[in-house]
């Protein structure tokens, strides 16, 4: 049975920038960077304020001369240093990506970053560009691609198991702000549902935008055209936290994605339908071991988790044995190993592996052209927009 052995590898050498205390992200962040010993977390700065920053890194186990007070401080002080770190993990609101992940690729570090990868096209482009003339990994954590029976799922797609692929259904859809949970003081609600700082719309960059990776990672399609209708749901908020959004796809295959973060009663809510000729395929969040395929003249099938049969993807994203559950931390570890694997190939001159299943800057300025595309849909009364972008034309 499969089990996950990390390569014996040198560490590669992290800091962080947010995530400090009464963060959701920020452990999953952590977690995910030391479950395989592929990272040594050396410095961070936890909180604007410096003060804060400071102590947390304290209570981390932090050395004392980098437990900087502000990110500048630290990308200044970590270039200079002979151990200094070599990647910066960012998991700020969504306006700080930006001018963070810009200043971390201009001194030379790789970058993690959380999504939205920015809040506007220009600046993801940006982003695009230095990383591609820097030669730096610019990687974006739409950490559901790191299940194994997602990845799975993709595998099966790719070997034409399905067929044609006809018609993509996607979902999103929390009901974990269905009351105006910003008006209690909340953290998480309070900056997810202040406009100046998630960008032109909440609930896609939020939550429609991971399920649009999904899409676009699962069935190597993209989305060409759009027609979305965003919507306000729960009476006194400031931004939108509902989103239909029809979907045409570049095989000619039609799709819906469906994010919210007002769908009372719903936990996580994310899943998708992949329909073929031959066969569909169904994979639940909440059931993450499991991969539902539903052939055209046969019995419906449950694959699971673990066993030798699976592709080698999916193998390799598994460490434990079946009937031993594995879940989100795991995930979001099989994209910090990718990462860690294509940036000690590049630093050590050795040939990085041939398919990178980690998202990465590409797919950040991919979210956030469908951000857009989706928002102006919507100021145009649901009218079809284009959504496809040529990024081998966005060279540096």
């Amino acid at each position: 049975m499969p089990t996950h052995e990390a390569a014996r590898l040198r560490k590669v050498r992290l800091g962080l920038i947010g995530g400090g205390p009464g963060s959701n992200i920020g452990p999953a962040h952590r977690y995910a960077a030391l479950l395989d010993g592929r990272y040594a977390l050396l410095t961070g700065v936890f909180s604007s304020d410096p003060e804060r920053s400071r102590a947390f890194a304290a209570e981390l186990g932090i050395a004392g001369d980098r437990r900087y007070g502000r990110w500048q401080e630290m990308l200044e002080a970590e270039a200079h240093r002979e151990d200094g770190v070599e990647v910066i993990s960012i998991m700020t609101p969504n306006r700080s990506h930006y001018p963070i992940a810009k200043a971390c690729l201009e001194q030379g570090f790789d970058v993690i970053c959380d999504k939205p990868l920015t809040t506007t096209l220009e600046e993801a482009l940006d982003l695009l560009q230095l990383s591609r003339s820097r030669g730096l990994i610019c990687a974006v954590t739409y950490n559901y691609s790191g299940y194994p029976m997602v990845r799975q799922a993709r595998e099966m797609v790719r070997r034409g198991e399905l067929g044609n692929i006809r018609i993509v259904q996607v979902e999103h859809a929390s009901g974990w702000a269905s009351t105006l949970l910003e008006a209690t003081g909340h953290k998480q609600a309070t900056w997810r549902t202040t406009p100046e700082m998630v960008g032109k719309s909440s609930v896609v960059a939020d939550l429609g935008t991971h399920a649009h990776h999904l899409l676009r990672f699962i069935t190597g399609l993209e989305v060409v055209e759009l027609s979305a209708e965003l919507a306000t749901l729960v009476p006194g908020r400031q931004v939108d936290d509902n989103a239909h959004i029809k979907l045409r796809l570049s095989n000619g295959a039609r799709g819906f994605l469906w994010a919210s973060m007002a769908a009372t009663g719903h936990l996580h809510g994310l899943r998708i339908r992949v329909y073929g000729e031959d066969a569909s395929l169904e994979w639940v969040q909440e059931r993450p071991e499991e991969l539902i395929v539903r052939p055209l003249n046969d019995p419906q099938q449950i694959l699971m988790r673990g066993f030798e049969w699976l592709a080698p993807s999916a193998q390799r994203s598994s460490r434990l044995w079946p009937g031993h559950p594995e879940g989100f931390l795991e995930a979001f570890a099989n994209l910090y190993n990718d990462i860690a694997e294509a940036i000690l190939a590049r630093r050590s001159g050795q040939t990085a592996p041939k398919e990178r299943l980690f998202p990465d800057v590409e797919d950040g300025v991919l979210g956030v052209q469908f951000i857009e595309a989706a928002v102006s849909s919507h100021l145009q009364q649901g009218n079809w927009v284009k959504a496809s972008l040529d990024l081998l034309a966005a060279n540096p």
